[in-house]
């Protein structure tokens, strides 16, 4: 391929870069080069190309006249809105579709059908219990969790009324959703008028195209997400604070080595179970090796990292990179963020690269199908032996020495815990901290990699400058596995790295300064954790009156763009980078930027630069200490008994 950038340009990861070096000289393929030998289509990123009938495909520059329209006559602003409705679809799709999955898995378990999985975390089934309108009182945990399981598997196909955990938001929110007639009524009903929508001849209002994908958004948000989440949560435990290892250098030479790569936690935790069972140790060591290594990687990864520590070899963008280690003896994935061209380059290096999901196949890759509801152990002992068959086919391995130590787990749980204890749980303290200015406010700092821009480098940069300005940073998906690398969720990075206030909270309460809060997925402990701020007192009664924004610096999937808009439909201001799916100059831009704030609360912004990302950032939540009258510091009062006594 020609014009391929230097490696020193395309990431600041040091095991990636060892590893792109090695690939170069093995004459293999990556995706960092297919992204310089393919350039994106112009027109297709600006969403002035319309595909969605046969009478064109049509297409609309920016440079030409305002008036100008497809042959059905719809306008710039309606290819624009269409274009964004089915991003936002296919995304609800993707992570709802992992919500169902994890329902029925978690239904054939509280029916007990199902003895390769359990429920291991009782609280956290009573407290979702409640939440979706299930009654606990009395009752056998076995019946609490069939009927929990079926009202999750039923908000999927729900019709009418509205999704159940949409109640858990406060109720100025919900009123506003109500008011917009936008409160999603079940996540597959959603899915699908949006496609109905965005049809040739259907809806051609932009504002309309874009509220409705708002609806479709929360659909994931508070929904299949927040349900996955939560039931995942029910059967793995719920996230707490643990140690854990990261990058290419988790990979060990004399070890079969698993790297399972995906978005569904199931077929990792079975994985991770087999790879201490006496049998398959003993399966290992009789063809050379000392044990078994499993490591995730991507998403799936990261809720196995936040519940039992397991390694993590990287995101999404070093897959490449762990399998040219050549250490690599099977990589086993299940759906979503899978290139296909991971399969020729593991037959360069020996890996078995195997599909487990009947969702995804890939041409020339191996399949064993893994179902959770059954055989699933069956299953698992037939992919780890394949695994351990191919430990002695290996050739030259190199192995990044690369690893560091971080600490993960923070879920909206325990956050409370860690702030206020067992008896005394509550967000009280941190806002508190942010109305003292001690806390600027909080961030939320998410994504995939792409490989249009340097790897890695528009997350460090961005979170290095909202720390600076005392900006707590909270993380989820391949975005906290960047952050993670680098160190920044030591406790000890609080020092390096953060301005004096939120340091010294930080070396008060022993946290690190950047919390990594799982996969993609558990954006919604997100929102989980931005409700109870409201709830906690002192910071408004909207999610839209919290000083906090979002972001994703290096997104590329459409999921990113469904887990934007939810956000931005629950009041939170979100800033993406690498490239937004608008033309400048047009009414829709200027609705999703700008206008979309008069309606939802929470509006779009677009950047590249990580330090302009931040100011945004940072400006956003200095007018929201300004609305709330905690931008300048009280003056201290010193109480007498007689002040005590009227307060």
């Amino acid at each position: 391929m020609a014009n391929l950038r230097e490696i020193k340009d395309i990431t600041i990861c040091e095991s990636t870069t060892e590893m792109l070096i090695k690939g170069r000289a093995d004459n293999v393929s990556t995706a960092f080069d297919r992204a310089d030998d393919i350039k994106p289509c112009p027109i297709g990123a600006l969403q002035a190309c319309c595909k969605h009938c046969f009478m064109g495909p049509c297409r609309l520059s920016s440079k030409a006249p305002y008036e100008k329209v497809g042959v059905c006559g719809a306008n710039i602003d309606v290819f624009q809105a269409r274009g964004f409705g089915r991003i936002v679809a296919a995304g609800t799709a993707a992570h709802s579709d992992h919500g169902r999955e994890m329902s029925e898995l978690f239904l054939s378990v509280a029916k007990g059908e199902n003895s390769d999985y359990s429920i291991t975390d009782v609280p956290k089934l009573m407290s979702m219990a409640k939440d979706m309108g299930v009654a606990t009182e009395g009752r056998e945990q076995k019946d609490i969790a069939i009927e929990l399981g079926e009202k999750c598997l039923a908000q999927f196909g729900q019709q009418h009324g509205y999704l159940k955990l949409l109640d858990r938001a406060p109720k100025k929110r919900f009123q506003k959703w109500q008011d917009l007639n936008i409160l999603p009524r079940g996540v597959d009903r959603e899915v699908v008028e949006m496609m109905h929508r965005t049809h040739m001849g259907v809806d051609q209002d932009y504002k309309n195209l874009v509220l409705g994908a708002a609806r479709c958004a929360l659909a994931d948000g508070w929904g299949g997400s927040m349900i996955s989440t939560g039931l995942s949560d029910i059967m793995f435990g719920t996230p707490k604070p643990i140690e854990a290892t990261v990058d290419l250098g988790v990979l060990e030479k004399n070890m079969v080595n698993i790297v399972v790569h995906g978005h569904e936690p199931h077929m990792l935790d079975m994985v991770c179970r087999l790879s201490t069972d006496p049998e398959m140790v003993a399966k290992a060591k009789a063809v050379g090796a000392e044990g078994i290594n499993v490591v995730g990687m991507c998403c799936s990864g990261n809720e196995q990292l936040v519940r039992r520590g397991i390694p993590h070899a990287g995101n999404f963008m070093q897959c490449d990179s762990a399998i040219i280690t050549g250490a690599v003896d099977a990589m086993f994935v299940d759906v979503q963020c899978i290139q296909m061209g991971l399969v020729p380059l593991s037959k360069c290096y020996h890996t078995k690269f195997i599909t487990t999901n009947y969702r995804c196949k890939i041409e020339g890759a191996e399949h064993v199908e893994f179902h959770g509801e059954h055989g699933a152990r069956e299953a698992g002992v037939e992919l780890v032996t394949k695994a351990v068959e191919n430990f002695k086919n290996r050739g030259v391995v190199q192995i990044p020495s690369k690893k560091t130590k971080m600490i993960g787990g923070f879920s909206h749980e325990a956050i409370n815990y860690m702030l206020g204890g067992s008896f005394r749980g509550s967000y009280t303290p941190l806002n508190d901290n942010i109305i003292n200015g001690k806390i600027r406010g909080v961030a939320g700092v998410v994504g995939c990699n792409n490989p249009r821009v340097k790897h890695d480098w528009v997350h460090a940069e961005l979170v290095k400058e909202l720390l600076r300005n005392d900006v707590l940073v909270v993380q989820t998906g391949c975005s906290a596995i960047a952050m993670a690398k680098l160190g920044f969720m030591q406790p000890e990075a609080a020092l390096k790295y953060c301005g004096p206030g939120l340091r010294e909270v930080c070396a008060a309460v022993g946290m690190p300064p950047v919390l990594h809060s799982g996969a993609c997925v558990d954006n919604s402990r997100i929102l989980e954790a931005v409700c109870e701020m409201v709830r906690a007192g002192g910071l408004g009664d909207d999610i839209s009156d919290l000083p906090v924004a979002g972001a994703a610096p290096e997104y590329m999937s459409e999921k990113a763009i469904a887990i934007g808009h939810y956000f931005v439909a629950s009041g939170v201001f979100t800033v993406f980078g690498v490239t937004f799916p608008v033309t400048e100059g047009t009414k829709f831009a200027d609705y999703i930027f700008n206008g979309i704030e008069q309606d939802l609360g929470g509006k779009w912004a677009f950047e590249t630069d990580p330090y302009k990302m931040a100011q945004l950032m940072i400006d956003h939540i200095d007018s929201k200490r300004q609305a709330l009258g905690i931008h300048v510091q009280k003056e201290r009062v010193l109480f007498d008994m007689e002040a005590r006594r009227q307060l």
